[in-house]
């Protein structure tokens, strides 16, 4: 097994994992956003077997860069990790990539590692972090805020209150970042769908940091929300959005 570090130089040949189409618009947007990130300490790595398979990969980052609403000061915040096939989910392949990040925040003198986990979909579920030294210091909605830290004395990392941002929008918006690279998608899709049913979606880029841990959602970085209300906080399809839209419209026009 090895891993591969994902470079802006290299990107196009190893890919993102997540995103393998090099020609698609999500992938594109991402690489963008990622030559930017890369910068700030942003790391890709990617799991292979011995016949150059693709395995898992993780993305992780100073928290204080952090594209989630958490406020962990000194610690290095996991964005993403997955093992694609459920035959290799029980090799030991994730505490492998949890243990290169953990590497990595030593190595630059931090107090530890933090993670927002989810029993829903688009996130891991807590289970590999447990069993990895991690404990959970923090719940609100669907999402579980789990630290690993080797300083007794550290401060623990702790959610921004991304209810209180939902108030601040009237109308419908969408509010989504290029961290995720298939949030381009499904933009377009509720777009589309926003025009066919006349409605006046206003939609937002989030472009930096600051916008992104001041998301009105726990994932950060894709909000569907109508008159302060969320509706959704990840991506979603166009016939999920019809049906978000009939139920809505039909309780208030």
């Amino acid at each position: 097994m090895k891993l591969v570090a994902v470079t802006p130089e290299n990107a196009l040949k190893e890919t993102f994992f997540c995103i393998k189409d090099t020609k698609r618009q999500g992938f594109k947007d991402k690489l963008n956003w990622f030559e930017k990130r890369y910068k700030e300490g942003l790391n890709i790595k990617i799991l292979k077997n011995e016949e150059d398979k693709m395995i898992g990969f993780i993305e992780y980052v100073p928290a204080k860069n952090a594209w989630r609403p958490i406020d962990a000061d000194n610690y290095m915040f996991i964005h993403c990790t997955y093992i694609y096939s459920k035959k290799d989910r029980s090799k030991g392949y994730g505490a492998m990539l949890i243990e290169d990040a953990e590497k990595a925040a030593k190595a630059k003198g931090m107090d530890g590692l933090c993670v927002i986990t989810s029993t829903g979909g688009w996130l891991a579920n807590k289970t590999l972090f447990e069993k990895n030294g991690f404990e959970q210091i923090e719940v609100k909605d669907r999402f579980e805020l789990l630290s690993k830290t080797w300083n007794p004395k550290a401060e623990k990392p702790k959610f921004h209150n991304w209810t209180k941002q939902q108030k601040k929008y009237k109308g419908w918006h969408l509010l989504y970042a290029d961290q995720c690279p298939w949030n381009e998608k499904s933009a377009a899709a509720i777009l589309n769908v926003a025009m066919d049913y006349d409605i006046d979606l206003k939609v937002s880029k989030i472009n930096t940091v600051k916008e992104a841990k001041m998301a009105p959602s726990g994932f950060g970085v894709f909000n569907l929300l109508r008159d302060g209300k969320l509706l959704e906080d990840h991506y979603i399809s166009a016939t999920r959005f019809r049906n978000i839209l009939k139920k809505e419209l039909s309780v208030k026009q």
